[in-house]
């Protein structure tokens, strides 16, 4: 690795410990239909929100759920303190597109049709409220 390439990295791990986040890899489904429920939950208070994911018929709230959870654990391990009511809310949140597992389905007259197994990978930022946002 070269010397610019290395201070750069560097600067991206400093920037990433002031940051709250979770990651979640590899989910089985569609972006679009995790993208449905994290529009849910985008920018709300945490508590809220993990009543609006409990909730929800959506398969995929449960996933989100759980990353939420763990977002708000990462909060509270790095600040050393356990988050107060009202404190954290859902400061971002992005969907993207995961692999694409290539399946082939018989067809009529001995053709395939293409089946697209999609996947994505979901990230989610929490953040303290200040007190002028409170």
């Amino acid at each position: 690795m070269g010397a610019r390439k290395k201070i750069a990295a560097e600067k991206r791990k400093e920037a990433l410990k002031t940051l709250y986040f979770a990651k979640l890899r590899g989910v089985p489904s569609s972006p679009r239909k995790m993208r449905y429920v994290v529009d849910m939950i985008r920018g709300m208070e945490v508590n809220r929100a993990l009543g609006v994911l409990k909730f929800s018929k959506k398969a995929a709230a449960a996933d989100v759920e759980k990353l939420l959870r763990s977002a708000i654990a990462n909060w509270e391990v790095k600040n050393d303190r356990k988050a107060e009511d009202g404190e954290l809310y859902v400061s971002k949140v992005f969907v993207d597109e995961g692999v694409t597992m290539k399946r082939m389905r018989p067809a009529p007259q001995g053709r395939g049709y293409r089946i697209r197994k999609r996947s994505n990978h979901v990230t989610l930022f929490v953040d303290a409220k200040t007190n002028d946002e409170k």
